[in-house]
């Protein structure tokens, strides 16, 4: 029989309050994986959508004030004790998983496009979570660093950003068709740009160089440094640019006018085909992104074509899904006819410039 004076069970250590902090951000990452691939929480209730937002909302704030109340006794001196440090770390990592927990409210039903959005925030939020605790446990307490880390970590901007979250997935896809548009233009601006600063005529800035003897010339060739050529476009390459020009500039206005279609026309309650838009508009940016940057000398006048011909069939194929949904109610009188002879005829000139390449 056991002595009624045995000493009770030892207490379970507790690990060094930056310890803690440091397992808490292991711990928060480890969320990551589960929040990217789970699926919506099925239940027979039906969607209420005001309450649903409610209660995201909330709990970004509660989020957003663990965060807060972590930082400030983490940014002053004497750090909390172990057991104060614990109970921190268990209501910011309670705050997280209610906050996950919302989440998974969203039902797919819902629009896959909006759900994505709310899928992207959360993620922004527990990775936010995960950076701030890392900041606190490595960066030495009241330094410049930490507060200029502290002062700009996501978590805050994104629980401040919940309340501006589109609520349906009309919002959720006007909200990535205008993300998209803007792309495009940025691309497009970046290629011109690009053919301003490299015009021939700008090589007379490196002129001077060419006072150099042909043998450091050669050496220079044999080291790996570009050449002229190498910087600058030829006179076929210009001409070829100016129809990869075009197809960027009807890319940015076919996806301007599938937003203002969306816009004018769409449904809430037309989720699966508004979702199908913004799968494919989705693919136009980085198809842009790949034609511009092979445009760039030296140019492969055959992966101009390539790209090309990979974007001209993306555009088609996001013409082709408008029309045929909801957006467009009377396709035989829109301007997608148009658009797209504009596209064929951009595409044609290419397969001329290029013909060249395919005989070699």
């Amino acid at each position: 029989m056991a002595s009624a004076t045995a000493p009770a069970a030892a207490a379970p250590t507790l690990a060094p309050p930056l310890q803690q902090l440091r397992h808490l951000a292991e711990e928060l990452r480890l969320l990551l994986p589960r929040v990217r691939v789970g699926e919506a929480q099925e239940t027979t209730e039906e969607f209420n959508r005001e309450m649903f937002w409610r209660r995201l909302n909330e709990a970004a704030v509660t989020v957003s004030r663990e965060a807060t109340t972590l930082t400030t006794v983490f940014s002053q001196l004497p750090l909390p004790s172990p057991q104060e440090t614990q109970k921190f770390c268990e209501q910011v990592h309670a705050a997280i998983k209610a906050f996950i927990a919302v989440y998974y409210l969203l039902p797919k039903d819902q629009g896959i496009t909006l759900r994505k959005l709310v899928r992207g925030a959360t993620l922004d939020i527990v990775d936010g979570m995960a950076q701030l605790m890392e900041v606190l446990s490595i960066t030495p307490t009241q330094s410049p660093e930490n507060n200029d880390l502290i002062s700009y970590n996501s978590v805050w901007v994104a629980c401040q950003q919940m309340p501006q979250m589109p609520r349906d997935n009309k919002a959720a896809a006007l909200w990535m068709l205008t993300k998209n548009v803007d792309f495009v233009k940025d691309a497009h601006e970046e290629m011109e740009q690009a053919v301003e600063e490299c015009d021939p005529y700008s090589g007379l800035l490196n002129d001077t160089d060419e006072n150099i003897s042909d043998n450091h010339n050669d050496e220079d060739d044999v080291l790996g440094f570009p050449s002229n050529q190498d910087l600058y476009w030829s006179e076929d390459d210009q001409e070829l640019i100016i129809p990869c020009l075009a197809l960027v500039r009807a890319s940015k206005a076919c996806l301007k006018k599938i937003r203002i279609l969306v816009a004018e026309n769409g449904k809430k309650d037309q989720v699966a085909q508004l979702d199908d838009i913004v799968d494919i508009s989705d693919e136009i940016s980085p198809s842009v992104d790949d034609l511009a940057l092979s445009i760039y000398p030296p140019m492969c006048h055959l992966t101009v074509r390539i790209n090309s011909a990979k974007l001209v069939s993306v555009l088609k194929k996001a013409l082709e899904i408008t029309k045929a949904s909801h957006v467009t109610p009377q396709p035989e009188d829109s301007w997608i006819p148009l658009l797209i002879n504009a596209i064929d005829h951009c595409m044609n000139r290419i397969k001329e410039l290029t013909q060249s390449e395919l005989e070699l």
